[in-house]
């Protein structure tokens, strides 16, 4: 789809942005609507044309990506006057990239094909940075014909696509790798805040756990026991939500999970703390805050 055909795409923010920019320089014509005026800004430097709504976007373009914070967003984007629907054309097909919930996006699908468009939900994992590089894991599903017309697009910032069904599969999967993601490291930090309290010495509580069975989960161990609790990365109000969602969807699935339930209790209380901007692993604040000790900063 490179060349004159414009690709429209809603959400130019943290994630949003860098995956836009490499669709531009992909070489294909894009058409950007945000609420803020100035994440427009270089787009329209960059040779991009902009727009007042969604709705104007959908009327520009027959392929239009979304890039939310959640589903609340995404519903907003699509309906009303001013929404992607108010300005599609039947064959259009909508790409949600973000991080949303099960039930919303198969009651979404239903809504569009309605109107005859087809819903691509292809939320992504990898971050800003993977976005910037093009190695983002893409986790797409919804028609095969619709994927199909837009994989080229996908690959523009994903160096792993995938299409896994019916609507709704890749919203589910990516739902599991961040309850994964976000709530195995909960378990690690426990235990470094219980070494604390015996005495332990952080450094060598991680070089010896690195040595063992434990190792595998201990990736990100050094960054939050240097405390980068402010590393822009992925913040732990976004990742209390994602959390939630996948709690959302275990319910409508009628799935027990009480670990990941468990896990989210520590989120909710980081966020009690005022921790929600800081980057996800700040977690470590919370659970260090429930113990009433602070975990000696690594190098300190």
């Amino acid at each position: 789809m490179a060349g004159t055909e414009e690709v429209g795409f809603v959400g130019v923010g943290t994630i949003g942005a860098p995956m836009a920019r490499r669709l531009l320089d992909a070489g294909h014509a894009l058409v950007v609507h945000d609420l803020r005026a100035e994440a427009l800004r270089p787009f329209a430097e960059g040779g991009a044309r902009t727009a007042a709504s969604p709705r104007e976007v959908a009327e520009r373009c027959r392929v239009v990506m979304t890039s939310l914070p959640g589903p609340a967003e995404v519903e907003s984007v699509v309906r009303g006057e001013a929404g992607i629907l108010a300005g599609a054309r039947r064959g259009d097909v909508h790409v949600d990239l973000s991080t949303s919930s099960w039930a919303m996006v198969r009651r979404l699908a239903e809504l569009e094909a309605r109107a005859g468009v087809d819903l691509v939900d292809a939320p992504v994992s990898g971050g800003a940075i993977g976005a910037a590089q093009g190695t983002l894991t893409v986790m797409a599903s919804g028609s095969r014909a619709a994927f199909d017309r837009v994989e080229g697009l996908l690959r523009a910032f994903g160096k792993n696509v995938f299409h896994l069904g019916e609507p709704g599969a890749g919203t589910l999967v990516k739902l599991a790798n961040n309850a994964i993601f976000l709530c195995a490291g909960l378990v690690a930090q426990e235990v470094f805040v219980l070494g604390a309290r015996a005495g332990l010495e952080p450094a060598r509580l991680l070089e010896v756990l690195r040595t063992g069975s434990a190792g595998m989960f201990l990736g990100l161990a050094e960054a939050w026991l240097r405390r980068g609790f402010d590393a822009p990365i992925f913040s732990l109000a976004l990742a209390e939500k994602d959390v939630a969602l996948a709690l959302d969807s275990a319910r409508e699935l009628a799935v027990p999970m009480p670990v990941v339930a468990a896990a989210h209790q520590t989120y909710l209380r980081a966020l009690a703390l005022g921790l929600g901007p800081q980057v996800f692993f700040a977690t470590l604040r919370a659970v260090e805050a429930a113990a009433g000790l602070e975990v000696p900063k690594l190098g300190s």
